[in-house]
C-alpha cells in the first residue's frame, strides 16, 4: 500500500494539491459546501492513480483542492462504501492520501436515519461516539504497523475541542444540533424493524453506511476528526413505512445549509 500511496500523492502534488490543512468528506446528498470553495484544482477520481471510483449516482466523484474561509482544504465530493464492493482499505484510502498531503484535521459528513425518536428528520447530529457494525476494521491487514500503531486507542475518537466549538456555533446560530452515537452498517439495504429495535437497544442514536472506517483510519494517523450527520428519515419500527431514496436525498439537501454554515464557521477557528 505504501507504494500505491506514494504514486497517488506524487500525482496530486504534480497537479497542484499543495499544503492542504483540512480534509472534508461530503456524504450522500451533501454537495453544496463545494459552492463556497475557491477552487484551485480538481481531479476526477477515475483519473487519480490507485484511487477507487465512486459508483453511487448521487456521489460526484471528484477531489477538489482550494480555499474555504481562508484555509486550504481538500474536499472529497463523494465517498466510497463497502456496499459498492470495495474493501475497507479502499474506502479509507483517500484519508491516507489527504494525511500524506499534509492535512491536520478531517471533517466528515453523512446522511443518516434517526434511531433516537427525539431527533427529527431535517435536523443535524454531532457524532460523539460510534458503533462499528461493518464486520471488520480497515486496520486489520498485514503490515499495518508500518503505517502507524496497530492497536489504536478509540476512547475518544472524535475531537472534544472541535465538538465543543460545533456546539457553540450551533447555539449562536439557532441550529438544532443533537449529540449522539452513530452506528455504521454495511448496507445497501435499509434496516428491518427488528434491526432498528436492536440498534436502539445497543445505544445507537442514528444509523448509516459510512464514516466509521474513515474515522478509524483518521485516528490511526493521529488526525483531529469530527463528523456531523444530516438526519434524513425517522426510523420508528412501530410505524415503519417504505423509504424513498429520492426523499432521503431531498431531505439532505433541505438540511444542508445549516451543515455548510457549521463547517464554515468551524473552519475559521482551526
Amino acid at each position: 500500500m505504501t507504494k500505491f500511496i506514494k504514486e497517488t500523492v506524487d500525482y496530486l502534488i504534480d497537479k497542484g494539491f499543495q499544503n492542504p490543512e483540512i480534509g472534508i468528506i461530503l456524504g450522500t446528498g451533501l454537495g453544496q459546501l463545494i459552492n463556497d470553495v475557491e477552487v484551485i484544482q480538481e481531479v476526477s477520481y477515475n483519473h487519480i492513480p490507485n484511487f477507487p471510483t465512486a459508483t453511487v449516482e448521487f456521489h460526484k466523484g471528484k477531489l477538489v483542492f482550494g480555499t474555504l474561509v481562508g484555509k486550504k482544504v481538500i474536499v472529497m465530493q463523494g465517498r466510497f462504501h463497502l456496499y459498492e464492493g470495495y474493501t475497507l482499505q479502499d474506502v479509507t484510502y483517500p484519508v491516507r492520501i489527504m494525511e500524506q498531503l499534509g492535512i491536520h484535521t478531517l471533517l466528515v459528513s453523512n446522511a443518516a436515519g434517526a434511531i433516537n425518536l427525539k431527533f427529527k428528520k431535517g435536523e443535524l447530529m454531532l457524532i460523539d461516539d460510534h458503533i462499528n457494525l461493518q464486520g471488520s476494521s480497515p486496520l486489520a491487514i498485514k503490515g499495518i504497523e508500518q503505517m502507524g500503531e496497530r492497536f489504536v486507542d478509540m476512547s475518544a475518537p472524535y475531537d472534544t475541542k472541535i465538538n465543543e466549538t460545533f456546539t457553540r456555533i450551533a447555539k449562536e446560530n439557532n441550529i438544532t444540533l443533537h449529540k449522539g452515537v452513530y452506528a455504521s452498517v454495511v448496507g445497501p439495504q435499509l434496516e428491518t424493524r427488528a434491526e432498528y429495535r436492536m440498534l436502539k437497544i445497543i445505544g445507537s442514536d442514528a444509523v448509516g453506511m459510512s464514516t466509521v472506517p474513515e474515522i478509524i483510519v483518521a485516528n490511526h494517523l493521529k488526525l483531529k476528526v469530527a463528523a456531523v450527520s444530516v438526519l434524513t428519515d425517522e426510523c420508528d419500527p412501530d410505524n415503519l413505512k417504505p423509504v424513498d431514496i429520492s426523499e432521503i436525498i431531498a431531505m439532505a439537501g433541505k438540511a444542508e445549509p445549516d451543515m455548510v454554515l457549521l463547517f464554515k464557521e468551524l473552519i475559521k477557528t482551526l
